[in-house]
């Protein structure tokens, strides 16, 4: 219950059209048809959105893609908090802010990971300023105290 309540909270302040199915008795209802963001096909109380509320109960994303996933739905959803708990200490911007995009999409082409470092190889589709984007980007990640961090990035230029 305290899980599903931090997602609903967070969604609040992502998406504030929502807050009028949360002023509704079957708010959890509600929350539990909201399909996630990454591209899953699940719905975000299922996806990751148990690694966005599980944060803070010390509950992380298993694997690299795992955790891209929930980085990519985090953007979506505006979890500034998220994005930065799950950057690694040595990369980490200090701070962020998330410009006005609108996330169309997600497509991941290749996720791997050997012992403690791993690669997402993705494509994410936006729509910037009135213009479609593409954000072709092989990620790095590192696993620390058994848990997944985001390090860094190498984009590919569009052909």
């Amino acid at each position: 219950m305290k899980a599903v309540r931090f997602i609903v909270a967070a969604i609040l302040q992502a998406l504030p059209y929502i807050l009028q199915l949360a002023m509704c008795q079957q708010w959890e209802a509600a929350l539990k048809k909201i399909e996630c963001p990454c591209g899953s096909a699940k719905e975000l109380s299922d996806c990751c959105g148990v690694w966005h509320a599980g944060l803070a109960l010390g509950v992380y994303a298993p694997t690299p893609e795992a955790l891209m996933r929930s980085r990519y739905s985090a953007y979506v959803l505006g979890l500034i908090d998220y994005l930065m708990a799950t950057w690694h200490p040595s990369s980490t911007p200090g701070d962020l802010e998330l410009q006005p995009v609108k996330w169309l999409g997600l497509e991941v082409r290749h996720a791997a990971a050997a012992g403690d470092a791993g690669v997402v190889e993705f494509v994410a589709r936006c729509r910037l300023n009135g213009r479609a984007e593409r954000m072709h980007e092989t990620s790095r990640f590192a696993r620390e105290g058994g848990r997944w961090y985001y390090i860094d990035g190498q984009f590919t230029e569009p052909d």
